[in-house]
């Protein structure tokens, strides 16, 4: 079996894959923290995907991105010492087969490669991904297959928070599109704002990057408020929820190729 962590800033997804399944057998989802111990994340993992019919026992390999230096450390210690199987951490130095043409691929995040792999694997080139994390981060390969850079720009979340937390008048909302863009409260008000106005935002953007490829470009988007904006916009062409860790799962196989090879 196969383990697979994408550790973000806020929060941690973990899938398991079988040899032979093209999705995740079982999945964890967590609040990234980032002194949790090693002991701490095997007694998170284990009971729930022991409710899943798997177990960390069961893992021979290990494939880790991580935007979090002390969980990467953690996780990694995790591996090699509860597991004892060396972990394979996601970073521009690993060869998987799509060049990364930044101006400097060692700031690259981890994430940002893994979303752009699965995203030209699924999609095809050209094709620009979207995930709605912490960060919103657009990633685009060109039709050439190579890693191009992208854009970011603050969270949902994080918009939503420093706003509230600045302005004594305005409180937190649920984010869901009102009725119309001109609002007549504050809570229409401020969902005017951030929900359609990050509409605007990610289709702007997505017009401006797909401006500069050869190609019309597949869209595809991921994260946590990704499925809400795939519904209220027309330029996404996909919401796939398991884009960085089936991105993992490729990476295990393009690292494993290589060294048969």
């Amino acid at each position: 079996m196969l383990l697979v962590a994408d550790v973000g800033n806020t929060n941690s997804t973990f899938g398991v894959y079988s040899h032979d399944s093209s999705g995740p057998v079982a999945t964890v989802r967590t609040a990234t923290q980032h002194d949790r111990m090693p002991d701490e994340w095997y007694a998170i993992l284990e009971p729930v995907l022991a409710m899943q019919g798997t177990s960390l026992m069961d893992v021979t390999g290990f494939v880790l991105s991580s935007v979090v230096p002390p969980v990467t450390r953690w996780l990694g210690v995790l591996a090699k010492h509860r597991l004892g199987i060396e972990p394979i951490i996601v970073s521009s130095k690993l060869d998987l087969g799509m060049p990364i043409d930044a101006d400097h691929p060692e700031e690259v995040g981890a994430d940002r490669i893994v979303n752009s792999l699965a995203a030209l694997e699924t999609y095809g080139a050209p094709v620009i991904a979207v995930d709605f994390g912490t960060a919103l981060n657009f990633d685009v390969v060109d039709a050439r297959g190579h890693y191009r850079g992208g854009a970011l720009a603050p969270g949902l979340i994080i918009a939503l928070e420093a706003m509230t937390s600045r302005a004594a008048k305005l409180f937190s909302v649920d984010l869901v599109p009102p009725p119309q863009a001109i609002g007549t409260n504050t809570i229409h008000a401020i969902q005017s704002g951030l929900v359609l106005g990050y509409i605007s935002l990610v289709e702007g953007m997505i017009a401006r990057l797909a401006a500069e490829l050869e190609g019309t470009p597949k869209v595809v988007v991921t994260g946590g408020y990704a499925e809400l904006f795939a519904k209220n916009s027309t330029v996404i062409d996909a919401f796939d929820p398991d884009l960085t860790i089936n991105g993992l799962r490729l990476v295990w196989e393009r690292v494993h190729r290589e060294k048969t090879e």
